[in-house]
């Protein structure tokens, strides 16, 4: 019997449907368009099966449980009607994939753009993606990551709450336009990284209950009941969502999966969920010849999901470090409050970049524990760090990006020491020109109690973080238009500055190996919390062959700051030059040099502009 969950159409294109409903006494096929019944077979741990030759590619079914509940699949490959209607067969084998000589990057080559599909471009659709993927690849992007496109709501939605994980949402073209858009970005070397959600399922259109327990009551999310990965039955709820996983890198050619918020999945087995899906993802590694990858987003700062299963970890890849992000921020005269709270500025920043997690052990004061564990021999490229991202945009109240938050130059410092970081830097999108279109929580839903539940739940979670105001009304359209990227915007000079800006942070990082090999014990970052600044250095080879030495001057006002004496050194990089829109380059003279009054200063003291960055090599490279 075929294991895999929903329709899957042989090589002889013969449908083979496997349904899971170990509670039904009968199910029954229900072919819309003739509204033909086919009754399934029983087969063992609660499994129904069939093979038929008359459901045929593009037709609508549901599935009929016990001549009570007609229902779309549950593993449903497509909603064309949306998230209430039927599912349609689709046959996932006839794609014409032209990517055959693509070779999946090493995560320490990816640089990520995250993006959302329906803003981020006027299409609002995989081919509108597809449309500018020689723009991605114009700026330097490695890999691009989609926000989730597992069928969800209406049109209008971020997507983490999708209720048919298996389904590509119907407005954004479906599973077919997903494999063009995968099978272009390969042709131009840009790996595609898609964001899952395994910690819940959306609450409209959701009737996976009524096939079996796909939730248990020991648990709950900040967004309903948990998945069961370890009540009774949960042996097949968790086939069901590692299948998922396997289809997507399977099927559609996905590079690495995003898994969301998973210190919300909830697992006491001998063996967790993560750890399962680890090993089967090595399986399917080695029986394609490929290489996929598994980040996850985790605020536990607990290495067990990044440690190797043979040191008793998870065996993930990389997570999300959202401490980077905080003490960044924090640096550059972002508001203490929230997360952000617990995060002093540049001396955070620099025992992130050292470090990875800033609380590694330490005491928090605003959970009021000690918390998080010590970063030692996991290298660079198992963390993803950012100066903005969807979560930290989007969850805003008016969702406002650093474009708001930070002066022009602000906002440089903020792309350098990102890109000097130890790290995988990842980009939201519009983030490269300093785009100014907000981006706001927005949903599509007819359902009165649903819609209450959801604005109940947001007016709680934005009661902790910036943004002044009113909760807009996020059902409206305007929310969601106003979240679409305004392309012309690259018209304007100071935008196409920013965006020259980044191209070259991102061909330095490609071409430099200081900075492109991540290793965490190559680095010495040191800082002057009173004068906030930064002085950090990295190297490749024992010798120190090639080194980088970054200074950072968060504050608004020009400060000294000492190069390093190890080095004779060669300026390749000033966010403050007139050429990325800045107002003038720091003089590096001496500062003894630079006034007759000026005379206690040490030598190679300089002064350096506010709030800008300037990046040094050793002359000898």
């Amino acid at each position: 019997m075929n294991t895999i969950p929903g329709v899957k159409f042989n090589e002889e294109g013969i449908a083979e449907i496997t349904l899971w409903a170990p509670f039904a006494q009968k199910t029954e096929l229900v072919i819309l368009k003739t509204d033909r019944k086919i009754a399934l077979q029983r087969a063992e741990r609660g499994y129904w099966y069939l093979k038929t030759e008359e459901l045929k590619e593009n037709d609508n079914y549901k599935f009929l449980l016990d001549s009570k509940f007609l229902h779309p699949d549950p593993a449903s490959r497509f909603q064309p009607e949306g998230v209430y209607g039927p599912s349609a067969a689709v046959n996932l084998e006839d794609f014409k994939w032209t990517d055959k000589k693509w070779k999946n990057l090493l995560v320490d080559d990816y640089i990520i753009y995250e993006l959302h599909t329906g803003t981020f471009s006027p299409e609002g659709t995989f081919a509108g993606i597809e449309n500018r993927i020689e723009y991605l690849s114009g700026l330097g992007i490695t890999a691009i990551e989609l926000m989730p496109v597992a069928q969800f709501s209406g049109t209008r939605n971020w997507g983490y709450d999708g209720v048919y994980p298996y389904a590509v949402q119907n407005s954004y073209g479906g599973a077919k336009a997903l494999m063009q858009l995968v099978d272009s970005c390969h042709n131009h070397n840009i790996a595609v990284i898609l964001d899952v959600v395994y910690n819940h399922l959306g609450p409209e259109g959701n009737y996976i209950s009524d096939f079996g327990n796909y939730f248990t009551d020991k648990y709950q999310t900040p967004w309903g009941k948990a998945i069961n990965f370890d009540d009774a039955w949960s042996d097949e709820v968790r086939r069901y969502f590692i299948e998922n996983a396997l289809m997507w890198f399977r099927d559609f050619h996905i590079d690495a999966l995003r898994l969301d918020a998973v210190y919300a999945i909830k697992d006491s087995s001998p063996v967790h969920i993560l750890k399962t899906l680890r090993l089967r993802v090595n399986e399917l590694n080695l029986e394609k010849g490929k290489q996929h990858h598994l980040f996850v987003e985790s605020n536990l700062n607990d290495v067990r999901f990044i440690n190797p299963l043979e040191k008793d970890g998870f065996g993930m890849d990389a997570q999300w470090n959202e401490e980077f992000h905080h003490a960044l921020n924090v640096s550059a005269g972002g508001e203490k409050k929230g997360a952000l709270a617990d995060f002093n500025g540049v001396e955070h920043l620099a025992k992130s970049y050292a470090d990875a997690f800033v609380y590694d052990g330490i005491y928090s004061p605003g959970r009021s524990k000690t918390f998080g564990s010590k970063v030692t021999e996991n290298p660079g490229h198992q963390f993803i760090a950012f100066s903005q991202n969807h979560n930290q945009v989007g969850n805003r109240i008016n969702g406002e990006r650093t474009t708001h938050s930070f002066s022009f130059e602000a906002q440089k410092l903020l792309a350098g020491a990102l890109m000097v970081s130890p790290f995988i830097p990842l980009i939201f999108m519009g983030e490269e020109w300093a785009a100014t279109n907000p981006f706001q929580n927005f949903m599509d839903s007819s359902d009165l109690n649903i819609i209450q539940a959801l604005e109940d739940g947001m007016k709680l979670e934005f009661s902790s973080v910036q943004g002044k105001g009113d909760l807009p009304d996020l059902r409206v359209e305007e929310a969601y238009e106003k979240s679409k990227l305004t392309w012309n915007s690259l018209k304007i000079k100071k935008k196409a500055r920013m965006f020259a800006y980044y191209q070259e942070l991102i061909r330095l990082r490609k071409h430099l190996p200081a900075l492109s090999l991540l290793n965490r014990k190559q680095l010495i970052a040191n800082y002057n919390q009173e004068a906030e600044t930064i002085t950090l250095q990295r190297w490749h080879g024992d010798k120190k062959e090639q080194t980088i030495c970054c200074l950072m001057n968060f504050a608004k006002t020009a400060k000294q700051i000492k190069l390093p004496a190890s080095h004779h050194w060669n300026k390749i990089l000033d966010s403050a030059s007139t050429k990325w829109g800045g107002p003038k380059e720091s003089d590096l003279r001496p500062a003894k040099d630079l006034s007759t009054n000026d005379v206690n200063h040490p030598p190679g003291t300089f002064y350096i502009q506010p709030q800008s960055l300037i990046i040094f090599i050793n002359h000898d490279v």
